[in-house]
């Protein structure tokens, strides 16, 4: 219980303050997608669809004004360029949009990329700093609303949509590169493993670990893919 109620400690692996929103979030997410595909209609649904967005959104924008209005702002290092950040501050676009490219691309890179960075969260700062608030929002909100336009908005991705979703990422990654290199950062840890725990600690050292993620991206994309690919077949 230690581990939960010291105040702005670093999230360890297995403790209450890494497991407890887990728990919440699902719990939530359960009743939330139950809850409209029962009582709401189409219209309401997508109105849901558009909260969560702009909910996830505003609180990572909200989060980088009050970095940068406390005037320590490190454009190497705080930048919303990691991509789960990124995802969550233009998340709204998609919630708004509903464009099916859009779907298309970030199921699996919310899949693939929020989930490892859930399962190993990456937070100096716990419970119940703004960041810690921070990061479980931008994180589990991702999953939520990837999971709502599934199994709500029934929005369902092709075989075509893995290999979208892998192109675009090696783009985000070849324009992350250019940045790392004029600011001297790491952001999307294309320079550097992350000093936490993560799954990259599994894939040796640099450049080794990224070569590994190039060769198992389309097998795992392939695994996200095919329990919609199992269920379009058995129809």
């Amino acid at each position: 219980m230690f581990s939960f109620i010291s105040l702005f400690s670093l999230v360890e692996i297995g403790s209450l303050q890494h497991i407890i929103p887990i728990i919440i979030t699902v719990i939530l997410s359960i009743i939330l997608i139950r809850f409209s595909n029962r009582k709401l209609n189409q219209k309401q649904q997508e109105q849901v669809f558009k909260a969560l967005g702009f909910f996830v959104s505003y609180t990572v924008l909200v989060f980088h004004l009050h970095l940068i209005f406390k005037g320590n702002y490190n454009i190497a290092t705080d930048l919303p360029l990691f991509l789960c950040s990124f995802m969550a501050l233009f998340i709204f676009i998609f919630t708004n949009s509903r464009k099916y490219w859009l779907f298309e691309i970030l199921l699996f890179w919310i899949i693939a990329g929020t989930s490892q960075a859930v399962v190993t969260p990456d937070i100096p700062f716990g419970f119940p700093s703004f960041d810690y608030f921070r990061y479980w929002i931008a994180h589990l909100g991702l999953l939520v609303i990837i999971f709502y336009a599934i199994f709500v908005l029934k929005m369902r991705p092709t075989w075509k949509s893995m290999f979208k979703s892998f192109l675009a990422l090696q783009l985000y990654a070849i324009i992350i590169f250019g940045i790392n290199y004029i600011l001297n950062g790491n952001y999307f840890y294309l320079n550097k493993k992350p000093n936490s725990a993560s799954a990259l600690d599994y894939l040796g050292e640099w450049p080794i670990y990224l070569l590994t993620i190039e060769a198992i991206l389309i097998p795992y994309f392939f695994i996200i893919y095919l329990p919609f690919f199992l269920t379009k077949k058995r129809k």
